[in-house]
């Protein structure tokens, strides 16, 4: 197992090119946020507008309408109950973030299987939360494209069968080889397990032991994905990134905030870009 370092930083993020435009970095389409939930997505789609994905959508309950537009006028909007629309915003984007806030009943249901019936094998799709629960409950048959899974402990547990107590690098690597995706198991040392390398992150906080981190965590993967061309130092440096912004403010305060982070995120990725 391989400790991560700063060095990932400056291995992915990269000097933006003169002749860029939104199109270069990519388009992300979230889908999350039932009436009760919506505070996830808004924070998975700010995470990927701020990571710096070209052109973001969100699909989500029409409740969440003005809020989405009033903390984040950077995104478009969809309703996630009209499933034609869904399946035209799905299908042209590079990453798919589903799950944040989504909701485990039948309309969740509905989106996650109208989402998984769009995707192209070209495509990666990042699966949080909710669609990892959907998964489980009814052994949903994975969509051909990148997977990529970001479960915390107990979502892991449901998806692999493996009790949080067993959840060792022996154990969790055949699980992962079933699944052929990437999977980032979130924990204290949140691991990273990738078809041919298990990553570790040193760095972390009790400070994010709050609602949210995981829904900013899934965003932030999502707008790297979309925009760094090798999908998994994206996934590692979105990984790495996070942990280090946070530690970086609970220095200073006891508690960190999803969206704080998602505030100083653009400023700490130009203090680490590499310039080409």
């Amino acid at each position: 197992m391989e400790t991560l370092s700063q060095s990932i930083l400056s291995k992915t993020i990269r000097q933006r090119p003169a002749d860029s435009y939104k199109g270069t970095y990519g388009r992300v389409t979230l889908v999350g946020g039932n009436r009760n939930f919506g505070g996830a997505i808004l924070m998975a789609s700010a995470a990927s507008v701020y990571a710096g994905a070209g052109l973001v959508t969100t699909i989500t309950d029409a409740s969440n309408q003005t809020s989405l537009h009033a903390r984040l006028p950077e995104a478009m909007f969809a309703d996630m109950t009209n499933h034609e629309q869904m399946k035209s915003l799905v299908s042209p984007a590079d990453v798919v973030v589903i799950g944040p806030g989504l909701g485990t009943d039948e309309a969740g249901l509905m989106a996650l299987n109208t989402t998984f019936g769009a995707l192209k094998p070209t495509q990666t799709v990042v699966i949080d939360g909710s669609a990892i629960t959907l998964i489980a409950q009814h052994n949903l048959t994975l969509p051909n494209a990148h997977l990529i899974f970001t479960p915390h402990q107990m979502e892991w547990q449901r998806l692999s069968g493996i009790p949080i107590a067993d959840q060792s690098v022996a154990n969790n690597q055949p699980a992962v080889a079933k699944l052929n995706a990437t999977v980032i198991v979130k924990s204290h040392r949140t691991q990273i397990y990738t078809p041919t390398a298990v990553y570790e992150n040193p760095l972390g906080t009790p400070a994010q032991a709050t609602g949210g981190m995981g829904d900013t965590l899934a965003g932030m993967v999502g707008g790297f994905v979309a925009q760094f061309t090798d999908h998994t130092d994206a996934v590692l440096a979105a990984v790495y990134s996070h942990s280090a912004i946070a530690e970086e403010l609970a220095e200073k305060q006891y508690v960190v905030l999803p969206h704080q982070i998602i505030d100083v995120l653009p400023q700490f990725m130009k203090a680490h870009e590499a310039l080409v």
